[in-house]
């Protein structure tokens, strides 16, 4: 099912939504389905789907969306184990893909960890009937608002440390670090962020909160329970030494009150605030696609939102995601600066050989190569000799925002868009958004109402930080 808004630079980007749209229209008349539930601590995901009968040859079609859609709940709730209720053959099929060993061994392997119980192994049940599986709920969480007194806040990126303090909901002073995430060293990276917070908190008489935000998922007493940011120290050192690394951080400072919560979260927060209107879905376009959602009273679902790691592209040629090592397709690699980097060369941009997107470094899970290659698009969008070919670069960015918004829906109530990050900044941002228009009004017409909203350059680039210092209450 071809797009009908195709992408200038990527013309075999295979929209999943529009691929699940085209199943769900071929087995509207199917009765067999396969339903699941995703139990964890403060809530439960369920859904479903239609599947065709084992004799049939399309069998294989409903095993592989199944796996999809189960993966693209993962991400979006977190799941402690899996619960399958159907057709046996296409439950077996489905457990076996998540299993050690099987095509969702990394969420297998992971979920344990975003859980915050990385020493039990995921399980995956199949129950008789749907009767048994538990009912769909959430928790909603209420974050603070106000950044009265002298703050401290960070941002914990996968190119660098951004820091800002803030006196009563003013910025004083705001500061970025670059550093390595691929650091096996827990030292280093306790030494990076502490000095970070260090030079930007001299610029306050006192520090009397400290709000924070980082990739992955930190549960409610501030613990790094699973934060790619630390993909490679080891893991019985990460329980020891990443997992209290924001409450042992703001002991430097007094032990003042803390407020942790993931990237995605604090981007739709901030949004809520700059707006005043809910049912906000934010998406932060930096070294990797941060997500999250406020509902319409501008409370948090309880959910992780790490919609990075969801499916965006059914071409079998799409790139590899180096963090999951195998799936491809992923968002972040679509609406993170990765998704404009790998298209520089066919943008027109005079790029190094390392930069290509084929060079091995930009392949890996380092971030400074694209923040740099980044920097060159950029810069050619303001040439007029280039602008013409670079610009597409943005479209073809748009048109993958375009549908995956499009994809959220399914799961999200989406009034409002803000768009920040790096990749948004400048004359590119508004090109990538005018193309997401484009492609909301020809495929998803019940999205044509749809705010975007932009915060100004400095909040695009610090937005998550200032967010973030309102977190604890004082």
């Amino acid at each position: 099912m071809r797009p009908k808004v195709p992408a200038p630079l990527d013309p075999n980007f295979a929209p999943l939504v529009l691929g699940v749209r085209n199943y769900l229209s071929v087995t509207a008349d199917c009765q067999p389905k396969i339903e699941w539930a995703l139990p964890r601590a403060d809530g439960c995901g369920r859904g479903s789907l239609p599947v065709f009968g084992d004799d049939d040859e399309r069998f294989d079609a409903s095993v592989f969306l199944a796996g999809v859609l189960i993966q693209e709940m993962f991400w979006e709730r977190s799941a402690s184990e899996l619960l399958l209720s159907g057709p046996t053959k296409v439950c077996e099929a489905v457990k076996a893909a998540f299993s050690v060993g099987g095509k969702y061994e990394f969420e297998v392997l992971t979920m344990p960890k975003v859980c915050g119980t990385p020493s039990q192994p995921f399980e995956v049940k199949i129950v008789s009937t749907a009767d048994e599986l538990p009912p769909s709920r959430d928790t909603t969480q209420k974050c603070g608002q106000d950044a009265n007194g002298s703050r401290l806040a960070f941002d914990l990126g996968k190119s660098d440390i951004k820091t800002v303090a803030v006196k009563d909901n003013e910025v004083i002073v705001s500061s970025e670090t670059e550093w390595d995430v691929t650091n096996v060293d827990p030292q280093y990276h306790w030494d990076k962020i502490l000095g970070a917070m260090k030079e930007t908190a001299s610029k306050l008489e006192k520090v009397e909160a400290i709000g924070g935000s980082a990739t992955g998922t930190i549960d409610g007493d501030n613990g790094a329970t699973w934060c790619d940011i630390f993909p490679n120290v080891p893991p019985d050192v990460y329980q020891e030494k990443v997992v209290p690394i924001f409450r042992n951080l703001a002991k430097e400072f007094g032990d003042v009150p803390l407020k942790v919560i993931n990237d995605g979260e604090v981007t739709a927060l901030a949004g809520a605030r700059m707006v005043g209107k809910g049912n906000l879905f934010g998406i932060s376009m930096g070294s990797s696609e941060g997500a999250g959602y406020c509902n319409e009273d501008r409370n948090l679902m309880g959910w992780i939102n790490e919609c990075c790691y969801m499916q965006l592209d059914l071409n079998p040629e799409a790139p590899t995601d180096p963090w999951t090592k195998g799936h491809t397709g992923i968002s972040h690699v679509y609406l993170g600066q990765r998704g404009a980097t790998r298209l520089a060369v066919k943008g027109g941009v005079d790029v190094p050989e390392e930069f290509r997107p084929e060079h091995p470094s930009m392949n890996g899970m380092k971030h400074e190569g694209h923040a740099k290659c980044l920097k060159l698009i950029q810069a050619a969008l303001k040439e007029p000799a280039k602008e013409p070919q670079a610009r597409k670069i943005y479209e073809t960015v748009g048109v993958y925002l375009g549908y995956a918004l499009g994809q959220y829906q399914s799961h999200y109530k989406i009034d409002n868009v803000l768009i920040l990050g790096r990749v948004s900044t400048g004359d590119g941002g508004q090109i990538m958004i005018e193309k997401a228009k484009e492609v909301l009004a020809a495929e998803f017409p019940e999205l044509a109402h749809v705010e975007f909203h932009f915060p100004d350059e400095v909040f695009k680039r610090v937005g998550q930080c200032i967010a973030a210092a309102a977190l604890p209450t004082l």
